[in-house]
């Protein structure tokens, strides 16, 4: 038995020999591995377009951008903008998951209309909705025209509500993803079970709450940890509709690190990308801990 095991282990190998993730590998390492570490190396540096010579310093420039306050301010309106976009791309994905759950036609187009935003550039979208939402923008001229009086309304000029437009806009470009998890999940749960509850005079609502729900705690850990940390990282959305404005009040963390960068300031730039590394890293995993401890209560 041990050799037929080891037979077959061998097979496998010869089938697929390990030669091939060379290519793959090589990429991997010269345009990440060797980045990311240079990267956090010149983060403890004083790399500048001002200078020649490039000197360690330690944690000065981490000393430096925490006492601006600047960074903490960025750190604290990504989080929020995180938590957002989360929170709206899951319920959004989730209720076009539930609307187009039954395999018809019209579910189908709806599916590959809600799905069009994902494969858009994220500036093109940013750029559309900054047209639509600007003072003179489309949705101030149907508003003035059903109500019949001028309204000008400035969607991205307030300092509290920006942020959550902005957020939703994200969600809105990437709920199809959510969607089609959502679906997926939906799709593998066992038919007889819902009829087995029906049969017990179990309502839609108790059936979606105490089966179907709970059976989507795979694509549910899936889709919180993936707009989490896209949402982190963003940056092209936030760029394309306000620049971080108004008043840096949606100034995500990659933003800040492109103007820092764009200034000259390298070495506060890579400082800053490895604050967000570390704020990402310290996010994810217990997010992630915790969806996997609930899944396995739930399943």
């Amino acid at each position: 038995m041990i050799g037929r095991i080891s037979t077959m282990r061998e097979s496998r190998l010869s089938n697929y020999p390990l030669r091939y993730l060379i290519p793959a590998g090589f990429i991997l390492v010269v345009f990440f591995v060797v980045p990311t570490v240079m990267n956090f190396a010149y983060s403890f540096t004083d790399w500048s377009a001002f200078k020649q010579d490039i000197s360690f310093n330690g944690l000065s420039n981490l000393q430096e951008l925490f006492n601006s306050g600047v960074l903490l301010a960025d750190i604290r309106i990504t989080f929020i903008y995180a938590v957002l976009v989360a929170v709206f791309q899951n319920v959004f994905g989730l209720l076009l998951a539930v609307l187009f759950e039954a395999d018809t036609r019209l579910n189908r187009l709806g599916r590959t209309l809600f799905f069009i935003p994902v494969i858009m550039s994220a500036l093109a979208a940013g750029y559309i909705w900054q047209a639509v939402l600007k003072t003179d923008g489309v949705l101030n001229q149907m508003l003035s025209f059903v109500s019949g009086t001028d309204v000008e309304i400035q969607w991205l000029g307030s300092t509290t509500w920006t942020l959550v437009i902005i957020a939703a806009v994200h969600a809105w470009k990437w709920m199809g993803f959510s969607m089609l998890t959502y679906l997926a999940g939906l799709k593998t749960i066992d038919p007889q079970v819902i009829e087995a509850a029906t049969i017990d005079g179990a309502s839609h609502r108790q059936i979606f709450w105490k089966i179907k729900f709970p059976l989507l705690a795979p694509a549910l850990t899936f889709n919180i940890a993936t707009a989490l940390l896209g949402s982190m990282n963003s940056f092209d959305i936030v760029q394309s509709m306000t620049a971080g404005g108004p008043g840096g009040s949606t100034e995500v963390l990659n933003l800040f690190i492109w103007r820092t960068f764009g200034k000259g300031l390298y070495a506060q730039s890579t400082t800053m990308s490895l604050v967000l590394f570390l704020l990402v890293t310290a996010v994810a995993i217990p997010v992630i801990i915790y969806l996997r401890r609930r899944e396995n209560k739930v399943l």
